[in-house]
């Protein structure tokens, strides 16, 4: 039976993610009385606005939580050999507790090689191999990816106890659909990776207790498709017209038809979007605690 209205209702990511910014300035404030400020730095290639504003939002994230925070920026016509001798020096900088390498690059370097190059303990991203396989082996000592990470948290925040439950991931990205399967695995769901070209991904829907949707197709899961009281994470950020030339966001689902379904849903934006800025502070944290041997504080 479809839940009624009172038990429904939008998970308030941005609230989420301000009630752990929070907690992560506490600890830095700490952490800073022991004698050391976690530090990240970020490395831009290129003059992508949209890359531009996304790390002018990390560092004042990171200062307003009290992290220290540095920017390296090359312009796109560097050479991939001036990136990687740039991290290879911020992993050696002791001050450096996290490297940030901004995503896309340009098309004239390989990403792959360049992630690979950043030490797997400053990987804030969690995006190194090393960290990728200790995620996928179960362990605790890895790094977790921030999107990730912050789906688990917002899901966790509707739906404490998710042991038995039945999962569904759409999208297969080593950046969210891959990592976010695992982590609802180690959870204890049953989780099923569907993708665009899944037959039958509507009746997988409809079976699902949790969707997390990472396909970035606007609107690709209907409303119909949910089945009742299931839990939705939305992590798609899609433009769309809105008339008069403007462009507005959207997520893989459609939120109208959906949250008439869900128990529990996630909007575009104001969802899933804060979280990953919150998850990356907790990472530099912690990485600063496991370089310097100290108990990562709660956060």
């Amino acid at each position: 039976m479809t839940p009624g209205a009172e038990t429904r209702r939008i998970i308030d990511g941005a609230a989420v993610a301000a009630g752990q910014r929070a907690r992560i300035a506490r600890a830095v404030a700490g952490l800073k009385k022991n004698g050391f400020a976690p530090g990240l730095a970020t490395v831009l290639v290129g003059e992508d606005p949209a890359s531009r504003v996304y790390v002018r939002n990390k560092i004042r994230a990171c200062r307003e939580a009290g992290i220290e925070s540095t920017e390296r920026a090359f312009p796109a016509a560097a050479q991939e050999r001036e990136i990687l001798d740039e991290i290879a020096r911020l992993n050696r900088d002791p001050a450096v507790d996290g490297i940030l390498v901004q995503l896309p690059l340009p098309a004239s370097i390989d990403p792959d090689r360049v992630l690979a190059a950043v030490d797997p303990g400053k990987d804030v991203d969690g995006f190194h191999p090393e960290n990728a396989g200790r995620l996928a082996a179960g362990r605790g000592d890895c790094l977790i990816p921030c999107t990730p990470q912050g789906c688990m948290i917002l899901i966790e925040s509707a739906r404490p106890d998710l042991e038995g439950l039945d999962a569904l991931v759409i999208g297969r990205s080593n950046i969210v659909g891959k990592p976010v399967a695992q982590l609802l695995l180690a959870a204890h769901c049953t989780v099923t990776i569907a993708h665009s070209r899944t037959r039958g991904l509507a009746d997988r829907c409809r079976a699902a207790d949790v969707v997390v949707a990472a396909a970035g197709r606007a609107r690709m899961v209907q409303g119909e498709w949910i089945k009742p009281g299931a839990t939705v994470i939305d992590v798609g950020i899609n433009r769309i017209p809105a008339g008069n030339g403007r462009a507005r966001l959207v997520g893989d689902v459609d939120f109208e038809a959906a949250r008439a379904r869900a128990g529990a849903i996630t909007p575009v934006p104001g969802g899933v979007g804060p979280m990953t800025v919150a998850c990356l502070l907790r990472n530099t944290v912690v990485a600063a605690c496991r370089r310097r041997g100290v108990a990562p504080p709660e956060t």
